[in-house]
């Protein structure tokens, strides 16, 4: 099911092709010299956005960057393939107590610049496009 996504990324593969989400460093954390996570500020920005639900956080997390996946390499309005953004978001959700992580996920795709204005529409419903305010983001 996912031979021609992985086909298609790997073809365009090429590090220079990957657009980096423009951000605001806000802070970053080492240890012995290795980087452990970076606290960054992206601007407002139009993404594309999975919401999952699975037994397993991690089931979660790989299903909705399949989905995600497959709208990125052809599966969208543009027939096209949209080219990769780094990093792809992982948003995990909490209870209403803020005091457990909740089963749910939401996996985010930010769209490339030359896309912003005028998303492709994604084929799988479960897709959705969004316009976020400037967001914090731990990366690592």
């Amino acid at each position: 099911d996912m031979a021609e996504p992985i086909q298609q990324l790997t073809r365009n593969n090429n590090p220079q092709e990957r657009q980096s989400i423009p951000f605001t460093l806000i802070q970053r954390k080492e240890k012995l010299g290795d980087l452990l996570y970076e606290k960054r500020q992206y601007g407002k920005a139009k993404w594309a956005c999975i919401k999952m639900k699975e037994k397993q956080y991690e089931q979660s997390i790989c299903l909705g960057f399949m989905k995600l996946m497959r709208y990125i390499c052809e599966q969208n309005s543009s027939g096209l393939y949209l080219g990769i953004t780094v990093p792809i978001v992982t948003i995990v959700h909490t209870n209403e107590a803020q005091s457990a992580m909740t089963q749910a996920v939401t996996v985010a795709y930010y769209l490339p610049e030359v896309l912003q204005d005028e998303p492709p529409h994604p084929f799988d419903s479960d897709i959705i496009i969004e316009e976020w305010p400037a967001t914090i983001v731990y990366s690592r």
